[in-house]
């Protein structure tokens, strides 16, 4: 038998066998069997394929990276990838998204340049969405973090190394993200019966918004999930402190998803009132006409000769940013901090905000973040908090920040559970696991970026 009928065969073959053993990982119904002999129909116009669903492998694909060779593979790599690909539905991943179909077929062929390629290709995509998510850039909506990753471990250093050591399945293991919280919904996935197609999506969905973070979170660091309206500072992977949090009210003043760094801790804050209120609301005219009322809420409030108002709250109990802020730059003005409105964590819903997050118990964060980042010893911490003075103290060992947005996930208590979507973020996720995987995504959002200039007691 000549090659090429060879490859004819096996291929056939590949297309029997490959979607049964993938619909046992997906629980996706495996297509109908097809007879390998060719039959001497016309073919219909290729059409898209949802990704759950086994696509047809195109003839020819570009390599992820076109300026690369692809690297030597053997027959056993070759094989542990497809094996590794088979099972991949473990993380939440889709099988036909790697092409097993040309894998197999390589394969079949032996050692070569058609195996090199493939498997090249197959492995590169494969690392892509296991170390940076599956979700394209425009699917994230409000997400603004870029991740490290792809810097700290390169496709092809990373594929180096697994075909150095022969070892396709230990290093591409070690690409998923290490925080309890995704073994968590990897065991969930597990669990939950495959007629359950809702709950597996929604488990794959929030799978991969851990995958769209470092794989590492820091051994020190706080992070706050929207939905949940909760904030957690973790050491070592365990919630040591968790607060209740106030978010952004749904719209354009909805709490974007970031990665920042906490730089310090401002005591006894000001608050400088952006025009967007001075002047666009008219508060800067009333404070002007009525410097009583001006005095008892707190404003300074000045008038230049061009007639611009400034208006500065000072620091006191009736400051919009209550007794303490963090200190973490970044373009969207976001910060966490206190409020003089400590009555509204009694509410079950707490999406009120104009997009900072006010936080429960602002002191003792204030306190024990000054502590652990080495700005100030507790009695000194104690005592600034209490000065009614405005004192910003530097972290000598700065903090990771998170704001996440998790519909399912593991809660403050340890438990498994899922949370609203309360800015229905969720939609274009899922639908994005039902198109064919997108290649050569964007690792930066192109979405306008939302300053939030007003945070306002209720």
């Amino acid at each position: 038998m000549n090659v090429t009928m060879r490859r004819f065969v096996v291929l056939g073959m590949a297309a029997l066998a490959v979607p049964a053993a993938v619909a046992a990982q997906t629980g996706q119904p495996a297509p109908a069997q097809q007879s390998a002999k060719p039959q001497p129909k016309p073919q219909p116009k290729p059409q898209a394929t949802p990704a759950s669903q086994p696509a047809a492998t195109p003839v020819v694909q570009p390599l992820p990276n076109a300026d690369q060779a692809p690297l030597k593979w053997t027959l056993a790599d070759g094989k542990a990838l497809l094996d590794l690909i088979q099972g991949i539905g473990s993380e939440g991943l889709i099988p036909y998204d790697y092409q097993m179909q040309g894998l197999a077929a390589a394969i079949a062929d032996g050692e070569g340049a058609a195996l090199d390629e493939q498997a090249t290709r197959s492995f590169s995509w494969l690392v892509e969405d296991l170390r940076d998510g599956r979700t394209p850039m425009e699917a994230r909506k409000q997400w603004f973090v870029v991740d490290p990753d792809p810097d700290r471990m390169p496709t092809r250093q990373v594929m180096a190394e697994a075909l150095e050591n022969h070892d396709i399945a230990g290093v591409v293991g070690k690409l998923a993200p290490t925080v309890p919280d995704y073994a968590a919904l990897k065991d969930a996935l597990a669990a939950t019966p495959k007629a359950n197609k809702a709950r597996i999506a929604l488990i794959r969905a929030n799978m991969d918004r851990w995958r769209w973070l470092a794989r590492d979170l820091g051994s020190q660091y706080l992070l706050t999930n929207v939905p949940e309206y909760q904030l957690r500072l973790t050491v070592n992977n365990k919630i040591i402190r968790s607060y209740k949090t106030i978010v952004g009210k749904p719209g354009r003043t909805a709490t974007p998803q970031l990665a920042e760094i906490v730089e310090g801790v401002i005591f006894n804050p000001t608050w400088t009132v952006p025009q967007s209120i001075v002047k666009g609301e008219g508060l800067g005219a009333r404070l002007l006409a009525n410097p009583a009322s001006a005095k008892a809420q707190g404003y300074a409030v000045t008038k230049g000769a061009n007639g611009f108002i400034n208006v500065v709250q000072q620091p006191g109990k009736n400051n919009s940013l209550g007794l303490m802020k963090l200190d973490m730059p970044n373009e969207h003005a976001i910060f966490l901090h206190d409020t003089p409105s400590r009555h509204l964590f009694d509410s079950d819903k707490r999406a009120l905000s104009h997009g900072c997050i006010r936080t429960e118990r602002a002191q003792e964060l204030a306190i024990t973040m000054a502590i652990l980042g080495k700005g100030a010893a507790k009695d000194e911490a104690v005592a600034i908090s209490v000065s009614g003075k405005y004192t910003k103290v530097p972290l000598q060992k700065t903090f990771p920040v998170y704001i996440t947005y998790f519909t399912m996930g593991r809660d403050i208590n340890g438990q498994l559970t899922t949370f609203n979507d309360i800015y229905e973020r969720d939609a274009p996720v899922l639908a994005s696991f039902d198109q064919p995987r997108q290649a050569n995504r964007a690792r930066k959002t192109d979405e306008e970026v939302v300053e939030i200039v007003d945070d306002l007691q209720i």
